[in-house]
């Protein structure tokens, strides 16, 4: 089993995170191989055995490049002994029909993975390409950019990581790191202040967050010591006295109905956090070729 270094991951990936990252990306990559090849790729029986080729990835559209890791793996998973010349660093913005890689290598191998790794390199950069957007689009505010768990099943440390790749930051990864009160929590337990007394009382190395809908709720959960409250589709005037009525004493996070277009007004508002699903489940993947030279 070929696994590769993490060189190719993006410097904002923390340490801690690597190992992890590394094992999920083989699995992606070996699940990915074996759901294209299944038997056997009888295509490229019509390739001489042992045949060298060279090839490039293209870029054909504006993008931030994310995913190297996954399609470097897709080829040395059929070809140990594969060549790939990385022309971009991961998370470079690129122009269009921008050259990616040159790549030399047994010719079945490079045929037989490059859907699988461009798949990878096609969703991946277009998460981290729109997470960029919306960086881009608070710059100068106090605000930061963060995911949510709405994303491709399997493939969640992949695209939380593609949003790190773009500037932005991850909210918890699943259920078993982190607390969320949502509004059937707090009528199964009662109310806010009973769902955050529960909460506190199971782990307190767990971060707590809860959800609120009004200001009257923020009120409550402030009051119950809440310090990390998710304002949930509150209009600007809204999240702009919620701040106020916060006085920093929780962090605050608006989420619900925001686009690129009025993000920055939601920005300046002055929260502390934005979380945004469309970021991991409405993307359009990049458009990417390889061509044989």
């Amino acid at each position: 089993m070929q696994v590769m270094s993490t060189s190719l991951f993006h410097e904002n990936l923390p340490a801690e995170k690597r190992a992890a990252l590394e094992q999920a990306m083989l699995n992606n990559v070996l699940g990915a191989l074996a759901e294209d090849i299944g038997s056997s790729d009888y295509t490229v029986q019509l390739i001489p055995a042992g045949k060298q080729a060279r090839a490039t990835i293209v870029c054909r559209q504006p993008a931030v490049i994310c995913g190297l890791a996954w399609a470097q793996q897709c080829f040395l998973q059929l070809d140990p002994g594969i060549n790939i010349d990385w022309q971009i660093a991961e998370g470079e913005s690129v122009r269009a029909n921008r050259v990616l890689a040159r790549i030399v290598g047994d010719a079945r191998a490079m045929l037989s993975a490059e859907r699988s790794a461009l798949n990878f390199l096609q969703l991946l950069s277009a998460t981290a390409t729109e997470t960029r957007k919306f960086v881009n689009a608070i710059a100068g505010t106090h605000a930061a950019i963060l995911d949510t768990r709405k994303t491709l099943p399997g493939l969640r440390l992949a695209q939380k990581y593609a949003v790190l790749a773009g500037g932005g930051m991850n909210q918890r990864m699943g259920l078993y790191d982190g607390i969320l009160i949502k509004e059937n929590h707090i009528a199964a337990a009662g109310g806010i202040a009973q769902a955050l007394a529960q909460a506190y009382a199971i782990n307190h190395d767990i971060p707590v967050q809860i959800e609120v809908e009004n200001l009257q709720e923020l009120h409550l959960a402030l009051e119950a010591g809440a310090v990390s409250v998710l304002l949930d589709n509150f209009s600007h005037s809204d999240l702009a006295e919620a701040v106020r009525l916060n006085r920093g004493r929780a962090l605050l996070e608006a989420s619900g109905g925001i686009t690129l277009e009025n993000l920055r007004a939601v920005a300046l508002t002055g929260v502390d956090r934005i979380s945004i699903g469309h970021l991991t489940k409405d993307i359009q993947a990049v458009d990417l070729s390889m061509r044989f030279e």
